[in-house]
């Protein structure tokens, strides 16, 4: 049974609870008995509780899923219009564009002032012992106003050159500083 059909159908059964409660609420005050006012409460929270449950149902959208999405956690969100997802380091190309989208179209717009997110899923490989530099592969923006999502696929090249470029000159820095200590 599914969360929205349970929920479906508690609502009923607390329709039909506080409608035999009222009943009973009703012939108490006829009668005169001492639980009336008890029975009024159970009567009003029997109520309550079905508006709540109905206006959930009504509230409630389950996630999307998209065929291929791999789950990333999200590391970052400003809570307005950024929000960055943490990759492993085995992550498939091909999966990029379906778990951008899919983090995306999960965006609840309620706080966000802005109607653009910008949605990144990026990658940290290492440099050197401890330090690692972070690499955007996606990005995508969620316009929730329109209820439109566009995806990016950043080059891998491009930033595989820079990464190997910045280790490089850690490399010299390093080799540098030892022979001014031999020195």
């Amino acid at each position: 049974m599914s969360f929205s059909h349970l929920l479906d159908q508690a609502i009923i059964w607390l329709l039909w609870s506080a409608l035999g409660l009222g009943i009973i609420t009703i012939i108490s005050f006829i009668i005169g008995w001492g639980a009336k006012f008890r029975l009024v409460g159970a009567t009003i929270f029997s109520l309550l509780l079905s508006a709540s449950c109905w206006a959930f149902v009504q509230s409630y959208s389950p996630p999307q899923t998209f065929e291929g999405a791999i789950y990333t956690p999200i590391v970052y969100d400003n809570g307005d219009d950024l929000v960055v997802a943490q990759a492993r380091d085995d992550f498939p190309e091909d999966s990029i564009d379906p778990t951008l989208k899919q983090i995306a179209e999960n965006l609840k717009g309620g706080g966000r002032n802005g109607s653009k997110v910008n949605v990144k899923i990026r990658k940290l490989p290492f440099i050197s012992d401890g330090i690692s530099q972070p690499v955007i592969i996606g990005e995508a923006i969620r316009d929730i106003d329109e209820n439109k999502t566009i995806t990016f696929i950043r080059e891998q090249d491009k930033e595989e050159e820079k990464i190997e470029s910045t280790m490089d000159q850690l490399l010299d820095e390093e080799i540098n500083q030892i022979n001014d200590e031999i020195i």
